[in-house]
């Protein structure tokens, strides 16, 4: 059997159970190829206009994908942890796939609580017997998935510049290099280091959450406004880069709170959609980065006093 996975969403963070998973299983993973033009185009063409860059992207793939496996995996992220839940188009993302693209295989798209281990369990399970196979097999290829996803390292902490940023957004705009048009590529290339949100530890992103009048319950929400005002607070960075996807509800939101937390720290808010030019985003990081350089020197030019 070919089952199909999806380099979109948060693939970038989960593609290690995912393979594995299937793997273990028996089945041959085919996986699309890395996000491209073609890739774009066909989100474009199949997804409604409605919705962001990342979710017609995610169309895109699977448009790549309906005729070279026998069972797609669309995945129906609910929770990653407790008493938190995911944007809502990752609830009806199956919906939008097999009603917006024919010809579509048949698919996995049983709900995914992640917040604890059985709970995950039940979705293994669930997605196991659509390959056919065996309680037991199913079981122990959750064990290696879940052990090879406990390895998967993620997100970038570079110190090889003076200068650094702490970039904050989905994980899908950070870590799709096509969607963000080699963002961190490009800052280092201007002499611009970066970290990301995976190097705060949680219990600082909630100590930041919990001075706010209400609790996110949007995981990325909380994790993106506690990462960014710590970061700032703690100047472990120089400025604060944010990409958003067009017409995002929850960072429009998370957005002005980080801003209004924040004050006069930098901040510049990077807004992508398909029809965003690559030499936009780049006269607006060669601005940003050289008023962080101004900043800088202004600062170092202010004389000491013992």
């Amino acid at each position: 059997m070919k089952v199909g996975i999806l380099k979109g969403l948060l693939y970038y963070k989960y593609h290690p159970f995912l393979i594995t998973f299937f793997s273990e299983l028996g089945a041959e993973v085919i996986s699309s190829e890395d996000t491209n033009k073609n890739i774009l185009d066909l989100g474009v063409k199949y997804c409604v206009d409605e919705a962001c860059l990342p979710i017609k992207i995610f169309h895109g793939h699977a448009a790549s994908l309906r005729d070279k496996c026998d069972l797609i995996v669309i995945p129906r992220i609910m929770q990653l942890n407790k008493n938190e839940y995911i944007c809502p188009k990752f609830c009806g993302l199956p919906e939008m796939v097999q009603n917006s693209i024919d010809g579509m295989p048949p698919a996995i798209t049983e709900p995914v609580y992640a917040a604890s281990k059985n709970s995950l369990y039940q979705w293994a399970k669930a997605a196991g017997r659509k390959t056919g196979s065996s309680s037991l097999k199913i079981k122990h290829a959750y064990i290696k998935a879940y052990e090879a996803q406990q390895l998967h390292v993620t997100g970038i902490k570079d110190d090889r510049h003076n200068m650094k940023v702490a970039l904050v957004g989905h994980p899908y705009n950070i870590y799709d290099n096509y969607i963000n048009m080699m963002l961190v590529s490009k800052l280092d290339k201007l002499g611009v280091s970066v970290e990301t949100m995976e190097f705060t530890q949680d219990f600082l992103i909630n100590l930041e959450i919990n001075n706010l009048y209400k609790r996110p319950f949007w995981t990325f929400a909380r994790e993106n406004y506690g990462f960014a005002v710590n970061a700032a607070k703690g100047k472990r960075v120089d400025g604060i880069i944010y990409i958003s996807s067009f017409n995002c509800g929850t960072d429009s939101i998370i957005i002005e709170l980080i801003k209004d937390k924040i004050g006069s720290f930098p901040f510049l808010t990077l807004k992508i959609d398909e029809h965003t030019g690559e030499a936009g985003i780049d006269t607006r990081i060669e601005a940003f980065t050289d008023m962080l350089e101004r900043r800088l020197e202004n600062e170092s030019d202010i004389p000491t006093h013992g």
